[in-house]
C-alpha cells in the first residue's frame, strides 16, 4: 500500500522526535543500535534472502554477498563512530598573545543534521536499499532515517524495515528512529517535508535528478547526496594491448557482464589501440559461448536498457562488433566507434546502458587518450590498463578531473567498504564532493558547529578538556588521542 501524505507526515515527525531524544547518545549506546540491526539482519538472513530472490531476480548466492556486505558496513560503522574522529572536535584555548590579536575560547565539533530521507536502488537490494550505505551512515551521523522503499522491490523492504525497526526497539533506541514509506505521492512529500535535512539518493541520473530541483526549490534547500551512475571509462594503453590483450578482453568480459550490467561500476567504454576491434571480436566469442545469460532486475529496465542500446547503435559512426538481443535473459551486445566518430557527436560518450551492453572505441595513437579522457563527463570511476614504463601522466591527470576512483591495472566492479574508500564522482557521477561508501560517508550527514567561551559544563563532550568519551581532540593546533584501536577487514563487493 502507498503511505498517504497523513501517514507520511505522522513519521517524519516521529522521526524528528526521536532525533531529539538520541542525538546526545554517546558513541558506545549508538554504536550498540547498529550493531543490533546488523545481528538482526543476520538472523532474518535467510528468509530476507528468499524474499529477495523471489522479487528481484537475482541469484541466492549473490543476494547472500550482499547482505553479508551490509552487515559488515554497520558493524565496521559502529566501530568507527566508537573512535569518534568523525566528529572532527576542535579546540583553541583563549590565548591572549594570539598572532593577530587576542583570541577567544573557540571549540568546534561535528553535530547531526536531524531527519534525513533515503531512496534506495533497484539494483542492490540490500546493500544500497534499505539499511544500505546511505540509512547505515546517516543512523551512525547521529540522524534519524525515513527509507522510501524502492517499487523492485516492496516486500523485501517492508519485511527488512520491520526487521531493522525491532532491532532498535529491543537496542532501546527512540521509537521512530528508523521507518518506511511507499509511493511517488509519499516521496514528493519526503523531499518537501520542511523537518527533513538531507537527502541521500542511488538511481538513474534522471530520476536523481529530479528529486535534487525538487530539494534546491524548496524554502530551505536541503543538501541531496544523489549517486546516479556514470560510464566508468577504460583505457588500455599501446603497451598493455600487446603485451596482455586476451586478459585484458576476459576481465573486461567479465565486469561489463557481471550481474548482467546493472551495476553503476560497470565499464561501459574501453578504449584500445587501433587495429583492436578484430582482436576484441575474436576473443570475446570464447567468452561469450560459456556466458549464462539471466533475467534483469524489471520489466522496466529491461524497456529502458533496450531504448538505450537502439538509441546508440544508430548513431553516426557507430556500429555493431558483437550482436546481442533483447530477449527476456539478453545476451550482452558490443558496439563499436572511433575518436573521429565521438568528436563529432560527444554524447556517444555518455549513453549510460543499464545492463549487459558496452562500446569499443579503438584509437590511433596513445596521444590521442588524454583529449579523449578530456570529453568524458563526471565518471564514478575510471581505468588505467598500463604497464610500468608507460608514459600516462597526462593521461593520468585528466582522469582525475572526471573520476572520483582511478584504478591501476583492475576493474572498476568491487568496491570494498573500508576507510580510503571515495564512491563518487563529479556531476553526472554524483551531486555532491562526497562519498557514498566507506567510513566517510558518515561525515556527509554532520555540519561543523562553533562555541565560543562556552562554560565547561554546558560544552557537548567531545569538545571538554576533560574528553569524558574519549575522542581524538585537536587542541591548539595539535592532536591528542589520535589513533585507530582496532582495524576490521575490508569485503568487497561487485558494485
Amino acid at each position: 500500500m502507498n503511505t498517504t501524505i497523513e501517514d507520511l507526515n505522522a513519521r517524519v515527525e516521529a522521526a524528528h522526535g526521536a532525533f531529539e531524544k538520541g542525538r546526545a547518545a554517546d558513541p558506545q549506546v549508538r554504536a550498540s543500535w547498529l550493531e543490533a540491526v546488523a545481528t538482526g539482519l543476520e538472523n532474518s538472513g535467510s528468509a530476507l534472502v528468499e524474499l529477495a530472490s523471489k522479487e528481484t531476480h537475482l541469484s541466492t548466492p549473490r543476494l547472500e554477498g550482499e547482505l553479508k556486505r551490509t552487515v559488515f558496513q554497520l558493524r565496521l560503522f559502529a566501530e568507527e563512530i566508537r573512535q569518534g574522529e568523525h566528529f572532527d572536535a576542535t579546540i583553541d584555548h583563549a590565548d591572549a598573545r594570539w598572532g593577530m590579536g587576542p583570541r577567544p575560547d573557540l571549540r568546534r565539533v561535528n553535530v547531526p543534521l536531524g531527519v534525513v530521507a533515503v531512496f534506495g536502488a533497484s539494483n542492490f537490494p540490500f546493500a544500497f536499499s534499505v539499511m544500505g550505505g546511505d540509512s547505515a551512515s546517516a543512523l551512525a551521523a547521529g540522524c534519524a532515517v525515513v527509507h522510501k522503499a524502492h517499487d523492485g522491490h516492496r516486500q523485501l523492504a517492508a519485511r527488512t524495515a520491520e526487521t531493522v525497526m525491532a532491532a532498535l526497539d529491543g537496542a532501546g533506541a527512540p521509537s521512530g528512529l528508523f521507518s518506511l514509506v511507499n509511493g511517488r505521492p509519499a516521496a514528493e512529500a519526503l523531499v518537501d517535508h520542511p523537518l527533513i535535512k538531507a537527502i541521500g539518493f542511488t538511481g538513474s541520473t534522471a530520476g536523481g535528478r529530479a528529486l535534487f530541483d525538487r530539494a534546491a526549490a524548496r524554502p530551505e534547500p536541503v543538501p541531496f547526496f544523489g549517486e546516479l551512475g556514470g560510464i566508468n571509462a577504460v583505457f588500455v594503453t599501446r603497451g598493455a594491448w600487446e603485451s596482455r590483450r586476451s586478459e585484458i578482453v576476459n576481465g573486461y568480459f567479465s565486469s561489463f557482464t557481471m550481474g548482467m550490467g546493472q551495476f553503476c561500476t560497470k565499464p561501459g567504454l574501453l578504449f584500445v589501440p587501433a587495429g583492436g576491434r578484430d582482436e576484441v571480436r575474436r576473443l570475446l566469442s570464447d567468452a561469450l559461448s560459456g556466458f549464462s545469460p539471466a533475467e534483469l532486475l524489471s520489466e522496466r529496465l529491461h524497456h529502458g536498457f533496450r531504448e538505450a542500446v537502439e538509441q546508440l547503435r544508430d548513431k553516426a559512426g557507430v556500429d555493431v562488433l558483437v550482436e546481442g538481443d533483447f530477449a527476456a535473459a539478453p545476451a550482452p551486445t558490443l558496439l563499436h566507434t572511433t575518436p573521429a566518430a565521438v568528436r563529432r557527436d560527444p554524447s556517444i560518450l555518455r549513453q549510460e546502458m543499464f545492463g549487459p551492453a558496452s562500446v569499443v572505441v579503438e584509437y590511433g595513437d596513445d596521444s590521442e587518450l588524454a583529449a579523449l579522457a578530456g570529453m568524458l563527463e563526471g565518471q564514478l570511476t575510471t581505468t588505467l590498463q598500463a604497464e610500468p614504463d608507460d608514459d600516462v601522466t597526462e593521461l593520468a591527470a585528466r582522469l582525475t578531473d572526471v573520476s572520483g576512483r582511478v584504478l591501476w591495472n583492475g576493474w572498476p566492479t568491487g568496491v570494498t567498504v573500508s576507510y580510503a574508500q571515495h564512491h563518487g564522482g563529479p556531476y553526472p557521477a554524483t551531486t555532491s564532493a562526497t562519498t557514498s561508501v566507506g567510513t566517510a560517508a558518515i561525515r556527509r550527514f554532520l555540519r561543523p558547529v562553533a562555541y565560543q567561551s562556552f562554560p565547561e559544563a554546558r560544552l557537548p563532550e567531545p569538545l571538554r578538556d576533560a574528553n569524558p568519551w574519549n575522542v581524538p581532540q585537536r587542541v591548539d593546533g595539535e592532536w591528542r588521542g589520535r589513533g585507530r584501536v582496532a582495524n576490521s577487514p575490508s569485503i568487497e563487493d561487485p558494485r
